[in-house]
């Protein structure tokens, strides 16, 4: 459903849908009821100024019948944002789509505490395309190539070869050398195929009994020593992988290499969770989404379009 609200500041209107019944007799009741506790008068500001639409970008005021509408569009207040200190650089601009590398610790989309510094915000307010979306998403922690529509005429058919699995995405990772103690050796190049899904819990993602979901290819390019790691004891080995997924659960390279006992370097949720502390700009996951392979759907051509970012890891 498309919101009768411009984008405003790079930041898509929100869009709340009322309940058909309750003890609430107005729209702004039910707001009240929602969100009275943080910000009536705001509520009521909203309300009056006509800054509160329905279908058809129709003012409500504070007396619109909760039964009169069934979603309604706002723009929420923001709270100020630090700059994350990370930088987008743009790969490749057409009239179609936008090619970037996202750094580390830029979340693809707002949501949550990161709203202007998000990419997607970033890009939009950047180049003045307030009708930009992603195409895919990568993690918050994850670096790379991001591909992303400017424009909607044309959308639907980017949006077609990722919903029939036509782009091929290859990433890199860097973890250590050899599996972790109680995992078998591994024979590169190896596939992982297993059943994922997302967890109730804080860790985002589990593996389950079950059919296949989720397949990822994963070859070792080479191994190197780490940092400060002495050769001759052996110790500090690192490895550098590719992955190539066929399948896109959340968190799912870094589940699967988990699984084999090569938990990613820097994964603070896989193989175990940690706890929560503020990022460290100075240990960035060491997993970079290398490459992006698809038949251009407009030219009809075979592109790719590569990463310029390396891992800090990487000897």
């Amino acid at each position: 459903m498309q919101s009768p609200l411009p984008v405003r500041d790079g930041v898509n209107a929100t869009r709340l849908r009322l309940p058909d019944e309750g003890p609430w007799d107005t729209a702004m009741d039910y707001m009240m009821h929602r969100w009275g506790h943080i910000d009536p008068q705001g509520i009521e500001d909203r309300f009056d100024a006509g800054e509160i639409v329905g279908e058809g970008g129709i003012p409500l005021h504070r007396g619109t019948r909760l039964e009169d509408h069934t979603f309604i569009w706002y723009y929420r207040t923001l709270p100020p944002e630090t700059r994350l200190p990370v930088e987008l650089n743009i790969l490749h601009q057409d009239e179609h789509i936008l090619v970037v590398d996202k750094p580390h610790f830029l979340p693809t989309t707002p949501g949550g505490t990161y709203i202007q510094e998000s990419a997607l915000v970033r890009l939009r307010n950047q180049l003045d395309l307030p009708d930009l979306i992603p195409m895919h998403r990568l993690d918050r922690m994850t670096a790379g190539i991001l591909l992303l529509s400017t424009n909607p005429e044309t959308r639907g058919k980017y949006q077609v070869l990722f919903e029939k699995r036509q782009v091929q995405k290859e990433y890199e990772c860097v973890s250590a050398a050899e599996p972790a103690a109680g995992h078998p050796a591994v024979g590169f190049p190896v596939v992982v195929r297993n059943r994922m899904t997302k967890s109730r819990s804080y860790l985002l993602a589990e593996v389950i009994d079950g059919e296949p979901n989720a397949e990822t290819r994963i070859d070792l390019l080479r191994t190197f020593d780490g940092a400060g790691s002495h050769t001759s004891a052996g110790a500090g080995r690192r490895g550098l992988y590719r992955l190539e997924p066929h399948s896109g659960k959340t968190h799912q390279l870094r589940v699967h290499m988990a699984s084999l006992g090569l938990g990613i370097l820097h994964d603070s949720f896989y193989p175990d969770l940690l706890d929560k502390a503020p990022d460290d700009y100075t240990k960035p996951l060491q997993l970079l989404a290398r490459g992006i392979r698809f038949v251009d759907p407009i030219t009809k051509e075979p592109v790719e379009y590569r990463s310029r970012l390396q891992l800090s890891e990487v000897r």
